[in-house]
């Protein structure tokens, strides 16, 4: 019977660490909304770069709902930090965080390869914040903000991956 005890012992132990370590890894709400906001103009930014040099319809079709699903989303996060009166970054310092998350892409024939394979994992990086932050937040605004914008971000997933597919 000690055994036993001793094994279910050690399993809430380690049930309680990592839900501990999911927790430490959750973000303030203004961090999350200076995080995500960086990260989100980086994919514009990115997108925007990717629309002027390819010549790829597939690219310049996802370039277009990249830019427009993203540019709403920071507008979302810019709402919610007004009404929650949160102490956010000034756009210039998220800006300059956002000019180092944007992936190099070298130009060439193989610029639209690079650009969908960054746009995989960029998108991939940005569900897991958002699911992070759906499960850990205590912020109704954040959770909704996050669940609204998971689909979409599922969506160009299951786009970028396509287009790395095709390349």
């Amino acid at each position: 019977m000690k055994p036993v005890a001793s094994r279910l012992s050690t399993i809430s132990f380690a049930v309680l660490l990592s839900l501990g370590a999911s927790s430490a890894f959750a973000q303030s709400p203004a961090d999350f909304i200076n995080d995500a906001s960086a990260k989100g103009m980086a994919d514009i930014e990115a997108s925007r770069l990717a629309h002027q040099k390819t010549e790829s319809k597939a690219v310049k079709d996802y370039t277009i709902v990249v830019i427009n699903d993203r540019t709403t989303a920071n507008q979302h996060l810019a709402k919610i930090a007004k009404k929650l009166d949160l102490p956010v970054a000034p756009r210039e310092e998220v800006m300059n965080k956002a000019k180092t998350l944007i992936p190099a892409v070298a130009d060439g024939e193989s610029f639209d390869s690079a650009y969908a394979a960054s746009q995989v994992k960029t998108t991939e990086q940005a569900i897991e914040q958002l699911q992070q932050e759906a499960r850990t937040t205590d912020v109704p605004e954040l959770k909704a903000f996050a669940e609204e914008t998971l689909p979409k971000l599922e969506q160009h997933l299951q786009m970028a991956r396509a287009l790395q597919a095709s390349r």
